[in-house]
């Protein structure tokens, strides 16, 4: 089960990156980073300063729509997930640590922190690092019961995997965003608010 999720994983992190790397422009660098990432007190930027990137598989040629309201300190997303043929189907949103897309050093901290609630679907999300040059970035699923109430997550960096490539540690000095990502390999929906990103 943990293959199959690390294979689809891999093409829909490959896809999305791949999208965000052609869509974005920078702003302004920031020389430190602190414990948040993002608490979604603002329309379009994280606490950062960086706008968040919205991306799906219509740039591979699927047709999955999403819904997305950032308001009261919560980012709320839902939609249908229509994959392309023969590939998984996904919506991503990527919160970008840097705006040159340099790397961070984030060795001083464990993992990635959620305040999540998941209605329905699946999940996962990524730690993307300058290292890593196919796409396939160190991934951990996002495990839930749809119970309508809000969950602190907490993903460590050391049980984060790579989809097809050797199995390589994450190296923490390197990250520049973070990925969170619905997917699923055939037509279905998809439902979650998310109050919080951060570092432990």
């Amino acid at each position: 089960m943990m293959k199959k999720f690390t294979q689809i994983l891999g093409v829909i992190i490959t896809s999305s990156m791949f999208s965000t790397m052609m869509l974005y422009s920078g702003v302004a660098n920031s020389s430190t980073l602190g414990k948040l990432v993002d608490d979604f007190s603002h329309q379009t930027n994280n606490s950062l300063g960086l706008p968040r990137q919205f991306i799906n598989d219509t740039t591979a040629g699927g047709k999955t729509n999403t819904t997305l309201t950032i308001s009261n300190g919560s980012m709320h997303q839902s939609g249908e997930i229509i994959p392309p043929r023969g590939q998984p189907g996904w919506a991503s949103s990527v919160l970008l640590l840097d705006a040159q897309g340099l790397p961070k050093d984030l060795s001083q901290y464990e993992g990635i922190t959620l305040l999540i609630k998941v209605r329905k679907g699946n999940l996962s999300v990524s730690a993307n690092s300058t290292e890593v040059t196919n796409f396939d970035y160190h991934a951990a699923p996002v495990m839930l019961i749809a119970d309508e109430k809000f969950h602190e997550v907490k993903l460590p960096f050391s049980t984060m995997k790579r989809a097809w490539s050797e199995q390589t540690p994450l190296n923490t000095k390197t990250i520049n965003s973070l990925s969170i990502v619905a997917y699923a390999m055939q037509k279905s929906s998809f439902d979650y608010q998310i109050r919080e990103v951060s570092f432990y």
